[in-house]
């Protein structure tokens, strides 16, 4: 009987060896570690020569920093854009590109914070910085740096836990053999992973290719297998009469035959004839590809669920299906990297911001700075127009008729350009100027109207009668 066997699977049919634990093929499954986030050399291979790998890897880090942000809060709409020019000079975005990038490769990576004239090992203080000293970020991946992994951050807070410093390695492309401290890096984790497993990688995080490698070596395979089958899509055979015994023989009779198969080869052609001997047999057989595309949408749909990236942008591929266009996994997609956005990077922008605006306008940024990321969903000219119209109308009448301020419709309708792209001009000055001009609500008294008075007027003396004594 051999021995019993303990299973928490929630159906168990032994007499058909049904579930786990009965003994069957399916109980030897298992899951076990690859680590394949530690073999930096296999997975740079993998992303220099796989297209899928590429995409995986790029296609989040594109679209994270593809629209940037849109600032609120300056004092000056001017300042906005001195540091947006100043961001675009200094290719900041494009540095955070790789940072992402080289996380998800990697497991992580860092971008460092270059302030001229200051040390990297010290704590940095945004109030120090003087004007033109920042110079931009440096992006270091986990091999090019060692954290230190006894000395971590104690002070309470979102830090608390993580290296107090990241050691430059000699052969980095900067800050070799530098000590930098943690406030003025960008660090950014590929896969988060526990406590007891970041501890085995170095508390990094892990590859996104580490989870996707099974599904991909099963996606290339079913891809080059297609492929293979191409070159037997026409196959053909000739039989000879007594071909054993012709080969076995040899001399001129084996020279014969092979000169015979030679020119049917060399003559024979789409329009050309086949000529052999009356007893031979010459057929054509035709491979059946079949259900061959839906194993590989299969396959890909597989690899989409494991990157969390639809087909239609991780293959440029639209989902099968009636009226299948794609829009409402884009969507779903765009939510999740507006997540991702506002969980890794609002913070990290939140104190380059505050080192920006001291390095161009040399004056801390002002309580109500905020900015908010620019939605990836983006309308055509028509749907724009269409919503621009609707919404300048609702706001017309609504102001017409009292509900609410000309500022506020003016308001309204700036708010409404990151969706319709217009009057997304309209000033704070221009907003204050017409709540300035607002009446009052009705009710309301106005500071310098005299209270009400009566329309008729208190007679005067004049205008009295005059009362005559009695004679």
């Amino acid at each position: 009987m051999g021995l019993i066997k303990f299973t928490k699977d929630s159906f168990q049919n032994f007499a058909a060896r049904v579930g786990l634990g009965t003994g069957n093929q399916h109980d030897q499954s298992g899951y076990g570690f690859n680590f394949l986030s530690r073999n930096r050399l296999k997975l740079e291979a993998m992303y220099r020569s796989s297209w899928v790998v590429g995409q995986v890897v790029d296609v989040v880090a594109d679209d994270m920093t593809r629209k940037g942000v849109k600032l609120s809060g300056l004092t000056d709409p001017k300042e906005s854009e001195k540091i947006d020019q100043e961001m675009d000079r200094l290719q900041v975005w494009g540095r955070l590109n790789k940072t992402i990038k080289w996380s998800r490769l990697y497991g992580g990576a860092i971008a460092v914070m270059m302030i001229d004239g200051q040390n990297v090992s010290t704590q940095l203080n945004p109030n120090t910085i003087g004007k033109d000293q920042f110079k931009g970020l440096l992006v270091l991946d986990r091999w090019m740096v060692q954290p230190t992994l006894e000395d971590l951050v104690t002070e309470l807070g979102p830090d608390y836990g993580t290296p107090r410093y990241y050691d430059v390695i000699t052969d980095s492309v900067g800050l070799c053999n530098q000590k930098v401290h943690y406030s003025r890096v960008i660090r950014m984790d590929g896969v988060e992973l526990p406590y007891n497993q970041s501890i085995t990688e170095n508390l990094w995080g892990q590859s996104v290719i580490e989870r996707l490698e099974d599904r991909l070596t099963i996606f290339d395979s079913a891809t080059l297998g297609a492929g293979q089958l191409v070159y037997k899509a026409h196959l053909r055979t000739y039989k000879v009469k007594g071909l054993r015994s012709l080969i076995a023989a040899g001399g001129q009779l084996y020279e014969a035959l092979v000169k015979q198969i030679n020119m049917i080869r060399q003559w024979q052609s789409n329009e050309g004839l086949t000529l052999m001997d009356a007893d031979d047999t010459y057929e054509a057989h035709q491979y059946n590809f079949s259900g061959l595309d839906n194993i590989l949408l299969q396959f890909g749909q597989q690899i989409s669920g494991a990157t969390g990236i639809p087909l239609v942008r991780l293959f440029g591929q639209s989902p099968a299906g009636l009226n299948s266009t794609g829009d409402s996994d884009l969507s779903n997609y765009y939510d999740n990297i507006n997540q991702q956005q506002e969980g890794r990077l609002r913070t990290p922008l939140q104190i380059l911001y505050a080192v920006l605006h001291m390095s161009v306008l040399g004056k801390p940024l002002p309580d109500s700075f905020s900015f908010k990321f620019a939605s990836l969903w983006q309308l055509d000219d028509e749907k724009k127009a269409n919503v621009a119209k609707g919404v300048t109308e609702a706001v017309i009448a609504a102001e017409e008729g009292g509900l609410i301020k000309r500022s506020t419709a003016l308001k309204e309708l700036r708010q409404s350009s990151e969706v319709t792209g217009v009057f997304s001009h309209i000033t704070d000055e221009e907003i204050k100027e017409a709540d300035d001009e607002d009446p009052p609500p009705p009710g309301e008294k106005v500071d310098d109207e005299e209270p009400n008075k009566s329309d008729k007027s208190e007679p005067s003396e004049k205008d009295r009668d005059t009362l005559q004594p009695a004679a």
